[in-house]
């Protein structure tokens, strides 16, 4: 075999554009100094990934980087699909940063160059073909993450949170690569369609090895890191808070869509033309372990979540624990695997189409919640206790209406119709799956949530209760959090217009899955 690889640019053009990004933003900061200049280069950058791969993804799938064993890098239309919305994510969220910057309450060049290059992981990761491609991918979008967490530094909070990501995160790198190395002793491969191949043929012989189900559960709970799943959840809340509120929007979302891609890429179906076919679709683990532990995950994950967001008394821990119950609902249809007719080929296509569309409408409906607490917000302050936000929509109609859209759709009721349908795909993928008991606990844990959600979007309307200093109240929750409050009031906050503009994006994108939502079905279909 020749040691020659022919590698395929086209295939890794995205990539490419994402890395360009990373460098053209360390080189308008040094040349232009100006933080507009830096943020529109990485406005552009991110727009380009995007649009990069579209055009990539509609020639068909490309491989490079290719052994007997398989391909290190696949780009098709789950590849396409995962890197064009890390593009218009990583725009949104600079969108978002734009007063952040302004205010020079973090360096623009540094702060986009990390954003850019938690993209560049993030376009990988949709094409990663192989399990350390994967783990390194993941690293490259999750790294950046940790100084963004801690990007103001003054703040204390901020540096306290960092380190929190960052030593789990660690731990969590590890548990995953110990399991991959079990697996690599245990079957002699890492492509994941060469995974998939050893599992058909002698998975009973091997999950009869004690080592592999233990492999195979270790790869899950340190992806299950990522997603913020039970028992791997406890980092959240206080990252989120600690973080500047845009940084806790793209970290919510961004870990979470790396994360579930991540688990998909080692859970689902190897090879996407088996969607329909009489061929078993072959896992890449085996199915009989990842469904009981994913199951399991996805119960604890969305029940802990829901029962603890009851509590919270500040916005972006509310809503770091609503993630963590969102993250159950994600993994919910990969537990029907568990399940004998959950491993039918339609079982298995329904099952990831389910997961990664609702983390698609998940992503869509969370830029609408953090845009609205930006747009409500002073410029640099975190996101407040629940509190301050009472009256928020009569004084501030639009955003309030924009903020209730984001909780209700989040709770999947209308009008948040794209949280509705997104809640309606997973209990249709895990009846498909013979998983009714799995269904009636997300229906279950649906209502729990809706007390929480209901009761902030009630908040927005509430009139000011008398002799209520809202303003005192915010420092003192602040000071227990360990956080530096913020102003608390939100009247006399002008929103900048790029959020607004950003807002109302999102909003319309939104507005547009939850009437079309077949749009977003089909296109995260497995094809």
């Amino acid at each position: 075999m020749s040691l020659v690889q022919v590698i395929d640019h086209a295939a890794m053009l995205p990539a490419y554009v994402a890395v360009v990004t990373a460098v053209a933003v360390l080189l308008a900061d040094l040349l232009v100094a100006r933080w507009g200049a830096t943020v529109a280069t990485a406005a552009v950058g991110a727009l380009a990934t995007a649009g990069t791969a579209i055009w990539v993804g509609r020639g068909g799938d490309r491989a490079t980087f290719c052994v007997e064993t398989g391909c290190s890098y696949v780009f098709g239309d789950r590849a396409a699909l995962v890197a064009l919305l890390f593009g218009l994510l990583t725009c949104g969220v600079l969108a978002l940063s734009v007063p952040l910057l302004r205010d020079a309450a973090v360096p623009a060049g540094e702060y986009c160059f990390l954003l850019a290059c938690s993209m560049t992981g993030g376009v990988l990761l949709g094409a990663a073909g192989d399990l350390i491609t994967l783990i390194v991918a993941l690293e490259t979008l999750t790294l950046p993450i940790y100084v963004l967490v801690a990007s103001r530094r003054e703040s204390r909070a901020g540096a306290e949170a960092a380190l929190t990501f960052f030593v789990v995160s660690v731990v969590a790198t590890a548990v995953t690569l110990l399991g991959a190395a079990l697996l690599y002793a245990a079957t002699g491969a890492l492509h994941l369609t060469r995974l998939a191949e050893v599992f058909a043929a002698d998975g009973d012989d091997l999950t009869a090895v004690p080592l592999v189900p233990a492999a195979v559960a270790l790869v899950l709970l340190g992806l299950a890191f990522k997603v913020a799943a039970v028992p791997m959840h406890a980092w959240a809340p206080k990252t989120y808070d600690g973080a500047p509120v845009p940084v806790a929007a793209y970290l919510s979302t961004a870990s979470k869509l790396g994360g579930v891609v991540a688990l998909l890429a080692v859970a689902g179906p190897a090879l996407a033309s088996v969607a329909d076919s009489g061929v078993s679709a072959g896992s890449v683990l085996p199915a009989e372990v990842t469904g009981p532990v994913l199951a399991i995950v996805a119960v604890l994950t969305m029940t802990v979540g829901n029962l603890v967001a009851l509590r919270q008394r500040r916005m972006i821990r509310l809503l770091a624990w609503s993630s963590v119950a969102q993250a159950g609902y994600v993994l919910a249809p990969l537990g029907a695997l568990a399940l004998a007719a959950g491993r039918t080929p339609s079982a298995q296509a329904a099952a990831v189409g389910a997961a990664l569309a609702y983390v698609v409408f998940f992503v869509l409906l969370e830029l609408v919640v953090y845009a609205s607490v930006v747009a409500l917000r002073p410029a640099g302050a975190d996101g407040g206790a629940l509190d301050a936000y009472r009256g928020a929509g009569r004084r501030q109609p639009l955003i309030g209406a924009a903020l209730v859209l984001g909780l209700v759709g989040l709770a999947g009721l209308p009008p948040g119709l794209a949280g509705l349908f997104a809640k309606v795909g997973v209990v249709r993928s895990l009846l498909a799956g013979e998983a009714a008991w799995l269904a009636l606990v997300v229906a279950v844990n649906a209502v729990i949530g809706l007390a929480y959600y209901l009761r902030v979007a009630a908040l927005l309307y509430a009139p000011a209760e008398p002799g209520l200093d809202r303003t005192d109240a915010d420092r003192a929750d602040a000071d227990r959090a360990g956080l530096a409050a913020g102003p608390a009031e939100v009247a006399g906050v002008r929103p900048s217009r790029v959020v607004l503009v950003a807002l109302v994006v999102a909003v319309a994108v939104a507005v547009v899955a939850g009437f079309a939502p077949q749009l977003v079905f089909d296109a995260t279909a497995l094809r």
